[in-house]
């Protein structure tokens, strides 16, 4: 869990936040995530997350494209002694990284976020009516 703002150098490099990497570790898992964000697995929900993907019915169009979207963007990260990562040049342009970056800790996973657009993502008056709808799908709070 948390928030940490951040900048991506010119090279494409990221600094992971310690505590992050104290969960992570040196090695880790960088693919294309919904909303237009990156996410970080450590390498055992990537198996987990990856074990799910294979489960889906290939037969469907949409799970072969859901399949493909996550597994065809994903990258093994390697933390240097600088702790930064190299996002590819793929997937900086997926997530619009430029410069001004936000790593979000949400549950078993890390989002990474070009600032505007996490800022732009959900407002308080979002976050209301997104209560209310899962409350309706039976997770209220």
């Amino acid at each position: 869990m948390g928030e940490y703002n951040h900048t991506i150098d010119t090279k494409g490099r990221l600094i992971i936040p310690s505590k992050f990497r104290e969960k992570l570790g040196d090695n880790f898992v960088v693919t294309k995530g919904l909303d237009g964000c990156l996410l970080i697995y450590d390498n055992d929900e990537w198996t987990l997350f990856e074990e799910k993907l294979k489960d889906l019915p290939t037969s469907q169009k949409a799970a072969r494209q859901f399949v493909r979207f996550f597994l065809a963007g994903a990258t093994e990260a390697e933390v240097d002694k600088q702790g930064r990562i190299l996002i590819p040049g793929n997937l900086r342009e997926f997530a619009a990284l430029d410069k001004d970056v936000v790593l979000v800790g949400v549950g078993k996973k890390i989002e990474i976020w070009d600032k505007v657009r996490y800022e732009a993502s959900a407002t308080d008056e979002d976050i209301e009516e997104i209560s209310e709808q899962m409350l309706q799908l039976g997770y209220g709070i």
